[in-house]
């Protein structure tokens, strides 16, 4: 197999160029060069998918089976390189998002659930954020998937919406934060309830279902999550606990009493979230395409050892917004000891 990947340094990206790899596939990428690590077995092409020049000279490095899109963000955008590679490439294969879906968080989704519109030439600017409801992420990814299909037709794309990718090299930093807190040992504030279902999915098991999307020739959408019910956050914690040799004691607060003390949801305490439509997203789909997952406790493991041994700390935009800090930690589980309940 030929493949290209556009993006292929970052977390995702990174993934599919390794498993593609792996499996004896020659890989392509196409990025500007300003991040990541190149590998010497990859094809590497510098350009800016924002320049029309350089995509048109990348449609002549070719013919790709496959081209798998991990940094298409911008609907024009998408459109514009989608349709100058469409000569160069079998499928299309682009990397969405749960956010994509009309109802998210709010509610439970299948891939029959509604998706937000958004014109497949949409600029930057279409789309609003709304509290605890559509974003304008989600609208723009919506938007490319429009255009992905429009360049290269419905039975030649894969639309795959993941929900929370995590995994060694995860750059947002929400199981990284959870590692590092828990390996500090103490009490940890642990959010709502020890049963709650969670269903976040390792990197590398989404790459591999990319591939094999690629190799069956599958098409339509697919929600790639872990199944529903197959872990829960009292399951994350402890898991964190034993990868990290912790002598730490989690304090399980109610959700109703941590929202009253301000704290922010999806970011102070990572993967906390109230709505029921947060871990509710059916993968039935996915797994009769072939989908597998490995347990929590692995992905738990795994970025542990990355940490410790690389010794990373994301410097991306969006890790600056994880994790509570220790003092509001203590004064939330003060409050919560002084309010005549006790912490589990």
């Amino acid at each position: 197999m030929r493949l290209l990947v556009l993006g292929g340094t970052w977390f995702v990206g990174r993934a599919v160029v390794v498993a593609a790899m792996e499996a004896g596939w020659e890989v392509t990428t196409f990025n500007r060069g300003t991040s990541g690590l190149a590998r010497k077995a990859v094809r590497s092409i510098h350009g800016d998918r924002n320049r029309p020049q350089d995509v048109a000279a990348l449609a002549t490095a070719g013919p790709w089976d496959a081209i798998v899109d991990t940094s298409g963000y911008v609907p024009r955008n998408t459109l514009d390189v989608a349709h100058t590679l469409t000569p160069a490439a079998r499928r299309y294969i682009f990397m969405s998002t749960v956010s994509v879906y009309r109802d998210w968080p709010v509610k439970p989704l299948s891939e029959r659930s509604e998706v937000l519109y958004c014109p497949p030439d949409a600029g930057p600017e279409y789309g609003t954020d709304t509290e605890d409801g559509p974003t304008q992420y989600g609208y723009q990814k919506a938007g490319c998937e429009a255009a992905t299909v429009a360049a290269f037709g419905a039975e030649r794309t894969t639309i795959l919406r993941p929900g929370v990718v995590l995994g060694p090299r995860e750059y947002v930093g929400r199981l990284p934060w959870w590692l590092r807190r828990v390996a500090a040992g103490g009490d940890v504030l642990a959010p709502g309830s020890p049963d709650r279902s969670i269903q976040p999915i390792d990197v590398r098991d989404l790459a591999a279902f990319t591939l094999r999307t690629i190799i069956d020739g599958s098409s339509g959408a697919f929600n790639v999550c872990a199944p529903i019910d197959s872990g829960t956050f009292g399951g994350l914690l402890a898991d964190c606990a034993h990868a990290t040799r912790a002598d730490a004691s989690f304090k399980w607060v109610p959700d109703d009493f941590l929202l009253g003390q301000g704290v922010r949801q999806w970011s102070e305490l990572p993967l906390w979230r109230t709505f029921d439509g947060v871990w509710r997203v059916d993968t039935a789909a996915a797994q009769a395409a072939g989908l597998r997952t490995r347990p929590l406790a692995l992905t738990v493991r795994d970025t542990w050892r990355w940490l410790v041994d690389s010794g990373e700390v994301s410097n991306h935009g969006r890790a600056a917004e994880i994790g509570i800090g220790r003092e509001k930690e203590a004064q939330v589980l003060d409050a919560w000891r002084r309010s005549g309940e006790r912490p589990s």
